[in-house]
This record gives structure tokens, sequence and C-alpha cells, in this order.
């Protein structure tokens, strides 16, 4: 089986995703699978069809994990459930009982778990973050680097299974923090500029002070890739979070990995949510 086209079979998906976020569901049929990943920075609730389409997409910035860690046990659960209420007024009985769910490697993924049965659900299925897109893209030989909010994560994918995977500090909230920092603004400002894609002269000039924050994750792949990983041969990098969004990211990764292809989506912040997604659904991958 062939890996997935980011081009023609992944990137109009995420655009979809994008499209749908926080507005009413788009009218689908049933067999709907509901993914929920619980992000250092925001919590995203996704419904996708049969064919891995998004559906309805319910996003909230929101403080509620750390390093894959809930420390606000209650306000997760919270959110969570306000996030189902607005895909049950959306889409009615068609709403799953059921939702997948992700958790960094080498955390806790009982962690997670219990925050979707406090809010009501039956657990589909877990599955680590980065896992969950080699198995979205049905990759043969590559590796997946997910840039959460508070960790940057790798999965080496050898002949189509994950033969490796790992995680580290440092993430988009890092990235928040240097900014803050630089620019001597409240960590909540730093995160409105980081996110702020319709100002794309603004986001180039924050690059050079996040800069080695990038540089930092991309050598804590590297050492991944050179050290307890290094018996896999790794042809092409797939970039994955919503840090990955600031420009001058996938240029850095390029020249850092210049024997490699890396590849960044489009929004990648929906890639992950959309990978948990399609992993509830049969086979796990959609049509």
């Amino acid at each position: 089986m062939s890996a997935r086209s980011v081009a023609d079979w992944l990137d109009p998906r995420l655009d979809l995703a994008a499209a749908l976020a926080n507005r009413e569901a788009r009218p689908a049929a049933g067999g709907l699978s509901l993914g929920i990943d619980l992000g250092t920075s925001d919590v995203v609730s996704m419904l996708v069809d049969a064919d891995a389409r998004p559906v309805a997409v319910c996003l909230d910035w929101a403080d509620v994990v750390r390093d894959g860690i809930v420390w606000d046990f209650f306000g997760a659960v919270k959110i969570v459930r306000e996030q189902l209420e607005k895909l049950s007024a959306w889409v009615g009985d068609a709403l799953p009982g059921r939702a997948a769910t992700s958790f960094p490697p080498g955390t806790d993924p009982r962690i997670s778990v219990n925050v979707i049965e406090a809010a009501g659900l039956e657990v589909a299925d877990v599955i680590d973050e980065p896992s969950s897109v080699a198995a979205l893209l049905r990759l043969d030989r590559a590796a997946v680097v997910d840039i959460g909010g508070g960790t940057t994560g790798i999965a080496v994918v050898d002949r189509g299974k994950v033969a490796y995977s790992g995680d580290e500090p440092t993430g988009g909230h890092h990235v928040s923090l240097a900014l803050a920092g630089h620019r001597r603004i409240s960590l909540d400002e730093a995160e409105s500029v980081k996110r702020d894609e319709r100002n794309a002269r603004r986001r180039e000039e924050i690059w050079p002070i996040v800069r080695p924050v990038f540089e930092k994750m991309a050598a804590i792949v590297e050492e991944h890739l050179r050290g307890p990983a290094r018996q896999y041969a790794v042809d092409t990098l797939y970039l994955s979070g919503g840090s990955c969004a600031m420009p001058g990211v996938l240029e850095l990764f390029a020249r850092v990995f210049d024997g490699m292809r890396v590849i960044l989506p489009r929004h990648p912040l929906y890639l992950t949510p959309l990978a948990i997604a399609a992993h509830g659904l049969p086979h796990g991958e959609g049509a």
C-alpha cells in the first residue's frame, strides 16, 4: 500500500478542517468517527466521515496540559464536554458515543483516557501522536516529527510499522516563552503573535527571535535519528504541529536534514487531530 499524497489527499482535508474550525458542521452521512486531541496549547475535537474528511471541528486554546500531563483535569473535562455539546447541536444523533485519543510518546496514555471517560465517552482507541500521523499517511519508511505545545515527538516507520518513537521537552510553548522574554510582553500576547497567520510580515519579523528554539527541536530529532534510531534508513521527514507553520521552520529542517526530503503539509495544526479521528475508523485510516 503506497503512501498517501500530501498534495492530493492530505492537504484538501487539512484545508477543510481549517475552514470548519468552530463553525457549523458540513452535511455528512452516518458512520462518523470522533477524535479528541488534548494538546499543551489547545484542545481539538474532530469528526470525520468514512473517507477521513472532516465534518466538524471544535478548537479551544487552553492551558490544561503541560508536557503530556493534564495538570488541570477538571478544566480539560469541562472543555471536552462543551465541545461535545457543540458537536451534538450540529450533528445530533450522528455524534458517536466513543472517541479515539492520543498521547505524547513516553507519557502515560491513561492520562488522556481519563479525561475522555470523565467527559462521558467510551475510548475507542488510544495512540501516540506521531504514530497516528504515520498511520494516516500509510508511510512505509519515514519519520514523523510532531512539534506539540510542550514537546517534540518523533516516530520512525520501517516497512510500514512504527519501529521507534521518542519525545523530549521543547515545543511551541517554549517558542512563546522566547518571544515573550525578548519582546517583554505577556505569554498570552506572545501566543497571539505566534498564531497570527494573517500577518505574515509580523511573523517573519519574529523568526530570528524564535529560531534558536526550533534549532533545538531539530537537534532533538537529529539526536534520535543518529542515536537510538540509527539502524533505520530514513529518507523522508514529515512535520506536524501548529508551530511548524511559522515562516522559516521548513527551511531550517531542510537545511539540517539536507540528505532527506522534508515535507510540511498545509495547516499542520490540524494534522494530528485528523490522524486521531481517522484512527477511530474501521482499519484506522479511512478509505
